[in-house]
């Protein structure tokens, strides 16, 4: 799942050390698919013995005790997400554009990570809303209305992919028609729309990106919390808890 085995914290106690931990998934994750609930089986397994997970699972990278961003690509998102967000900033970066943009390219997806897909720009924006510039949040936000909509100025086509993702008779729904009305109409539309530019839509060849190139970046466009991500009290905290302890019962 992760970029590096775990490297951090390996002399803390794990927690409910010794007990099998119980995995309930979220319902997001099986509702509308033929899974039935597990949480009526799963409570009937509980014993001194058995217990619902809660904490660090021995079975992911534990996390800093005050992780940064790059910990969170380094020890969370998935691969496939790393290498899209990383590969899109750094053709936004090789191409000249201003860190705000090269920021946007780097966080848009990154609620495909570790959290959630449906709606992604907008759990993306709101993620990263109290660490960087409002223009950043505000771009990853309206990409996701953008992306299905083109703009021969700027030589942005409706990505052919889509097509096989979603059939060729698929339409955006009306919020998104909505949003992307909104954003074409704004200041910051030409953020976002090099955004869309600069993703990379599943198919193309990129070689990996050391986070780490985007250091200095990110220290100029991401406001780090001392305590470390999810252990603030931003509005977006919790969504960076939930990355840190995805299986949590509670």
């Amino acid at each position: 799942m992760c970029m590096h085995p775990a490297n951090a914290g390996e002399s803390r106690p794990w927690p409910q050390q010794g007990r099998e931990r119980i995995i309930c998934p979220s319902p997001i994750a099986w509702v509308g698919t033929d899974t039935p609930d597990p949480e009526p089986g799963m409570l009937g397994r509980l014993s001194e013995k058995a217990v619902f997970m809660m904490g660090d699972n021995p079975a992911l990278p534990r996390m800093p005790e005050r992780p940064t961003l790059i910990d969170f690509f380094k020890l969370r998102f998935n691969d496939f997400t790393v290498q899209h967000l990383l590969a899109s900033a750094n053709r936004a970066l090789k191409e000249g554009h201003d860190e705000k943009i090269v920021m946007a390219c780097m966080l848009h997806d990154i609620s495909n990570g570790c959290l959630v897909r449906p709606d992604h720009g907008y759990w993306s924006a709101q993620i990263v809303a109290p660490y960087v510039d409002e223009e950043v949040a505000w771009a990853i936000k309206y990409h996701q209305a953008l992306r299905y909509v083109p703009d021969e100025s700027v030589n942005y086509a409706y990505p052919v992919s889509y097509d096989r993702f979603f059939g060729a008779d698929y339409e955006m729904p009306a919020y998104l028609r909505r949003d992307a009305e909104v954003a074409r109409a704004h200041r910051w539309y030409m953020t976002s729309r090099v955004v869309t530019i600069n993703d990379l839509y599943f198919f193309e060849d990129t070689d990996p990106v050391d986070p780490e190139i985007f250091t200095d970046i990110i220290g100029r466009n991401f406001r780090q919390p001392e305590e470390g991500l999810g252990h603030d009290d931003s509005p977006s905290a919790h969504m960076w808890r939930t990355m840190i302890w995805p299986n949590n019962f509670l």
